[in-house]
């Protein structure tokens, strides 16, 4: 489907961020190393946040209708971008720093892939929500790498 309303793509990003908390809380269950357990149960409360973050915006009380209204032309595979789709599909394992660079790039793919949206904006309120979205990603990305360096340190 070329066509899409931006909450197709937040009820997709929401369902992502879900699925990696499942699968930072699945794999934080099969380990044995307790710093390695912190870290992924730390990651999956991160992802569950940001999940309950993007459902809110279905209901906060502020006026996103217009924005999740949209609608917007894309691709046949939108609003799954595959090489995300594939990262939520990834087992999760490996030491500390491992994980914090998996967990990075999935959030700098789903940041660019925030700010394509907001480039591609054919309203203002559209590209601000996006660029707003891009921008809570960055900073949710520079809190991660410093709690999970805490985590190496422990």
């Amino acid at each position: 489907m070329r066509y899409n309303k931006v909450k197709d793509l937040i009820e997709w990003a929401e369902g992502f961020h879900r699925r990696m908390a499942q699968q930072y809380s699945e794999a934080a269950d099969k380990t044995d190393n307790e710093r390695l357990q912190m870290a992924l149960t730390y990651l999956a409360s991160q992802e569950i946040q940001m999940q309950k973050g993007l459902n809110g915006l279905f209901h906060d009380g502020t006026d996103h209708k217009e924005v999740l209204e949209t609608w917007f032309d894309e691709s046949s595979d939108f609003p799954e971008p595959p090489e995300l789709e594939q990262m939520a599909e990834k087992s999760v394992e490996g030491s500390v720093d491992e994980i914090t660079r998996a967990a990075v790039e999935t959030h700098t793919r789903l940041q660019k892939f925030y700010e394509h949206r907001a480039l591609r904006s054919r309203i203002e309120p559209e590209a601000t929500f996006f660029n707003s979205l891009a921008e809570g990603h960055e900073a949710q990305t520079r809190k991660l790498v410093t709690s999970m360096q805490e985590f190496e340190d422990i």
